[in-house]
């Protein structure tokens, strides 16, 4: 899709459809056909939030999208509102939509409704036969946004496409089903990914080399799997970059049966999905490097299939992770934490001084939070806090769970150090953060939980499938320390 901002009035530009939005208590703006006034004199169209009709004036389609409230209009609700528009849009067969931003709109608004229209307009078609559009077709896509306002908002409009592009992109990695993104495919994505993009370089480790760094859990859960697994490290040092260190890590788990400790049949499809947080992880810094935001981050993901066979670990087994911490297995399916705790020992030495991990951790987090919220567990309140606040600017929000120290009691091992599933089966998602905990020293740190995020979100901007969450949130992130 082609997005631009311009000052011309819609009703100048080349869009076959204008949306314009309609607070509770105002008129259209000034210059608007009189055919909208009619509608809305009509009770045809409203001003409700999500409301919308559609009229014909000076050529072109005209949509009418209710905006409810002035007072209650957030760039989330712009998202929702840009996500309802496009819906018409492509209802009606549209190609070129062009949305006149209401008059004294903050950027963030106009870059909220270029996200939402991109988020909105994804599909995934890759592997259907009949992807195609024929020739009487309707299309798939829009072609082109354009975002007009009194203002000049090229930079917010070019900025927000980026970051949608991104999530999207995210969508795309999570989508692939396991027998095509295995983690050598992922692996070679970023690569590819650093051989474009300026400042940005990435290293790909195979087996040997993870055990080879005493990565003991990690390759432990690699080892049932005939895929080779990989140790993805991305570097982005812009010009001018001050401290801290950022460093971004990400559970890359490209499917995931349970090992030893099947997964329950049903459903299980689904687990090419837990690679969420990898692919969330490697498309905001590639966001970060298209923005060239002045920061220093170093990103780690750790690719593997969790699959049984006869190398597979065992409930049972005792492994060493790479900080000398060794772990009792007690269930093979909480595996994730395994991987990500070496990958975190891993991003300590390589320079990070402020870590944020994504993982699709825990079916707890989707019984305590579901989807609305991701959980979040941090050792450090200030970082906590940039990261929440992050989320309210992405719209992917977080809540934020205790880290007491009686959590740490719970998942003390028996033999070893740690057990990685204590059998008590209480505070979940807590648990799981508090094991990470263990790996990530004094360093400021946040665990982001992203099981009920991740798919399925059901916004009205996402709706089923991959949602490429965390994207636009670790972007944001990054932001703050950028300034």
């Amino acid at each position: 899709m082609q997005i631009s901002a311009t000052v011309t009035p819609p009703g100048a530009t080349d869009a076959d459809t204008v949306a314009i939005g309609v607070f509770e208590g105002q008129e259209p703006t000034q210059g608007s056909p009189a055919e909208l006034f009619e509608l809305l004199a009509s009770g045809e169209a409203r001003r409700s939030f999500k409301a919308i009709a559609v009229t014909h004036a000076a050529g072109k389609r005209w949509l009418i999208v209710g905006l409810g409230a002035s007072s209650e209009f957030t760039p989330e609700r712009a998202r929702v509102a840009a996500s309802v528009a496009r819906k018409r849009a492509h209802e009606i067969s549209a190609r070129t939509l062009c949305w006149l931003l209401p008059d004294g709109a903050a950027p963030a608004l106009a870059a909220a409704l270029v996200e939402g229209t991109l988020l909105s307009d994804y599909r995934f078609d890759a592997y259907r036969s009949d992807s195609a559009d024929g020739a009487d077709a309707r299309p798939k896509h829009l072609q082109q946004l354009i975002i007009s306002s009194e203002q000049d908002l090229e930079r917010s409009v070019a900025e927000a496409a980026i970051l949608g592009e991104a999530a999207n992109r995210a969508r795309d990695l999570q989508n692939r089903p396991g027998n095509d993104l295995t983690p050598s495919a992922l692996a070679e994505y970023a690569r590819e990914m650093g051989e474009t993009l300026p400042g940005l370089s990435v290293e790909v480790e195979g087996g040997e080399q993870i055990r080879a760094r005493g990565m003991g859990a990690f390759s432990a859960v690699a080892q049932g799997s005939e895929q080779e697994p990989a140790l993805i490290t991305m570097r982005y040092d812009a010009a001018g970059a001050g401290a801290p260190t950022l460093g971004f890590v990400g559970k890359a788990v490209t499917f995931d049966s349970g090992g030893i400790s099947l997964k329950p049949g049903a459903k299980m499809a689904e687990m090419k999905f837990d690679m969420s947080g990898g692919a969330a992880v490697i498309e905001a810094v590639g966001a970060i490097a298209r923005l060239q935001l002045p920061v220093k981050l170093v990103a780690v993901i750790g690719a593997t299939e969790n699959l049984p066979s006869g190398r597979a670990i065992k409930p049972g087994d005792i492994v060493t992770a790479a900080n000398g911490k060794t772990i009792e297995i007690n269930n093979t399916d909480a595996e994730g934490r395994l991987v990500l705790a070496d990958c975190l020992c891993h991003a300590v030495a390589e320079g990070a001084e402020r870590i944020i991990d994504l993982a699709t951790l825990t079916g707890a987090v989707i019984v305590a939070l579901g989807s609305t919220y991701s959980g979040l567990m941090s050792n450090d309140d200030e970082f906590a806090k940039r990261v929440l606040d992050a989320g309210e600017q992405s719209g992917e929000i977080v809540w934020r769970l205790p880290l007491h120290d009686e959590y740490g009691e719970l998942i003390k091992g028996k033999y070893g150090d740690l057990d990685n599933a204590p059998e008590a089966r209480k505070a979940g998602t807590i648990v799981g953060g508090a094991f990470l905990s263990n790996f990530v020293g004094e360093v400021p740190w946040g665990h982001l939980d992203i099981a009920g995020s991740a798919w399925d979100l059901g916004r009205a901007y996402v709706g089923k499938g991959a949602s490429g969450y965390g994207v636009r949130m670790l972007v944001e992130l990054a932001r703050s320390f950028s300034s």
